[in-house]
């Protein structure tokens, strides 16, 4: 079957039309449901992972693999992003993530001998990836400089600022369907933590909840939490 949707990637734009459609013949394409978990660790794999749609999470088990949402959370891919687990040098790779989807979600299962051959061929799709992965790290240590270095009222404002960017349901909005656990996950905190502290900031009216998700102020893109990304972050933030 013929899948347009990676058919049409950005990654894949430059591509020949012959090219682009092998590619989405070999490509499969799996729709998930909130919190399912889509790649478990220790599981073998012969694919990278795109998301056409929704919102997934890379996770680090956690010890009690039972909870909900055990394990840290390291990073989100969106719409377009790729999830590289493995080398490209071997047709299958033993995933050390687990992959769930934060939201509803739609991904392309691309076969890892089919992107090699790609980035053979084309030098430029190779780059890119590794740029991808160049970026994902950056901001993965950015992070954790923030957990050791912010309080937890400010590590929660930045990640619910980071909310409205990768699950935005309006400006300066997130989508409600994103747990606390999951913000907790991403932000080094307790759920505890995390529950208290919006609870507090609802207080106050720095937060608002309705029907169409979760308000984060603007004045949050004021502050270290909520500032808008430097020039390095920007597209990756």
């Amino acid at each position: 079957m013929h899948h347009r949707g990676v058919y049409l990637h950005p990654l894949f734009a430059r591509l020949s039309q012959a090219e682009r459609s092998a590619i989405g013949r070999v490509c499969e394409r799996r729709s998930y449901a909130r919190n399912e978990t889509i790649l478990a660790p220790n599981d073998w794999t012969r694919s990278f992972y795109c998301v056409e749609s929704g919102l997934v999470r890379v996770v680090v088990q956690g010890r009690d693999s039972a909870q909900e949402e055990a394990g840290v959370t390291t990073d989100f891919i969106r719409r377009h992003d790729f999830y590289l687990g493995g080398s490209l040098s071997e047709p299958q790779y033993q995933a050390v993530h687990r992959l769930i989807a934060v939201l509803p979600c739609t991904l392309y299962l691309v076969p890892v001998v089919a992107m090699r051959a790609l980035c053979e061929r084309h030098h430029d799709i190779a780059l890119n990836l590794l740029e991808g992965v160049a970026s994902r790290m950056n901001v993965l240590r950015r992070q954790i400089r923030r957990v050791s270095s912010l309080s937890s009222e400010e590590m929660v404002g930045r990640v619910l600022h980071k909310m409205t960017q990768i699950a935005p349901a309006g400006h300066e909005v997130y989508d409600k369907r994103v747990t606390q656990g999951v913000i907790a996950s991403y932000a080094g905190l307790s759920r505890e933590v995390v529950n208290r502290t919006m609870r507090e900031m609802e207080r106050r009216g720095v937060l608002l909840r309705d029907a169409q998700g979760v308000h984060v102020p603007q004045e949050f893109a004021g502050t270290d939490f909520g500032a808008p990304p430097s020039v390095d972050e920007q597209g990756h933030e």
